[in-house]
């Protein structure tokens, strides 16, 4: 069984995390089902976060009783003092626990620090002399900014994406987060669904002792193909790695991560799914993304209002609008 410790948190948890974005999916009673058996066969860490609608109650549902077996970490996007506490107030009620973990600011634009003006990095010491939290972490899409929390010493954990995806700037910030005892959460380890090899994705994250690796799971497939991990991970052999070399160079270049940051668009585009679709198409079944649902889907592509928004909230700089018409050119071949 493998482990990782987070930093200097001295948290240490299976290297399997349970990332409870996607129980948003399902009911309260299948998510249940989904974290009651994650718990009992050893992954003992859940990401969630005030954001994702009602995952924080599903946890808190599911696992309240049992608070003392595993590792809570939350998230608040709130860019207030104020907004600050009611989000940790209702995390706790929702969570049915008196403290969390880790509490983490959820992809803010810019590195919360004590004298900045917000107030927020005080927030969060207060909450901790409180003890209604551990410690400290920070969520981000930008490099920039995760590496400034890193270099900052006032975070204890920085999660990022990180998947063998990765660039090299990246996994030097995987590196350094080692080095310099900061506690590292590997999110969209499967590349927002592009990475279809979870064997893969382990064997690679497995090359970085540091890395947490938190796996969005919301059906029990998916459930016990992680499971099986604890006990047999998989080695990176030549198969496993002729997969990431030819994925790395599939998705080489420009192509959206899925992170939903562009959200919401005004003329009702589900842009994370409508600019992946020429990737999707290729990966999985076409079947399942010809549907009439998902042809009208795409189909409102046609009705951008190239406001500039989706384009402007980009961590990643993409071009969106452009990315969209690309893709809606590439489906519609699909469609003759």
């Amino acid at each position: 069984m493998t482990q990782v410790t987070l930093g200097r948190t001295g948290l240490t948890v299976n290297k399997n995390g349970f990332g409870a974005l996607p129980i948003q999916r399902v009911s309260r009673d299948e998510a249940a089902c989904l974290l009651q058996k994650a718990l009992d066969h050893g992954i003992d860490f859940f990401d969630t976060a005030r954001a994702y609608t009602d995952s924080e109650e599903k946890i808190g549902y599911a696992l309240s009783g049992r608070r003392d077996q595993f590792v809570l970490a939350t998230k608040t996007p709130s860019q207030t003092v104020e907004g600050f506490w009611d989000d940790l107030h209702t995390s706790l009620k929702n969570l049915n626990t008196d403290y969390v973990d880790l509490l983490q600011f959820h992809n803010p634009a810019v590195c919360p620090r004590p004298g900045d003006g917000s107030g927020l990095y005080e927030a969060m010491l207060e909450a901790r002399a409180q003890g209604k939290i551990r410690f400290i972490g920070l969520t981000n899409h930008r490099l920039a900014v995760a590496r400034e929390a890193m270099e900052s010493g006032l975070y204890d954990t920085i999660q990022f994406p990180f998947c063998y995806l990765a660039a090299p700037e990246e996994i030097r910030l995987v590196q350094d987060c080692g080095r310099e005892n900061v506690g590292f959460i590997s999110m969209k380890a499967l590349s927002g669904g592009l990475i279809t090899s979870s064997a893969a994705a382990y064997a690679f994250q497995a090359r970085y002792p540091n890395a947490l690796p938190i796996w969005g799971i919301q059906r029990e497939r998916e459930l016990d193909e992680f499971l099986s991990y604890i006990h047999n991970p998989p080695a990176l052999t030549p198969e496993l790695q002729a997969v990431i070399d030819h994925d790395s160079g599939e998705l080489a270049g420009d192509f959206c991560r899925g992170c939903g940051y562009c959200l919401p668009c005004p003329a009702q585009i589900d842009i994370p799914n409508c600019a992946r679709m020429s990737l999707l198409l290729r990966r999985a079944p076409a079947e399942g993304s010809l549907t009439p649902e998902w042809r009208e889907k795409m189909a409102r592509i046609d009705q951008c209002l190239h406001c500039g928004q989706c384009a402007g909230r980009c961590p990643y700089g993409l071009d969106t609008p452009e990315l969209l018409r690309r893709n809606y050119e590439d489906y519609k071949t699909f469609l003759k």
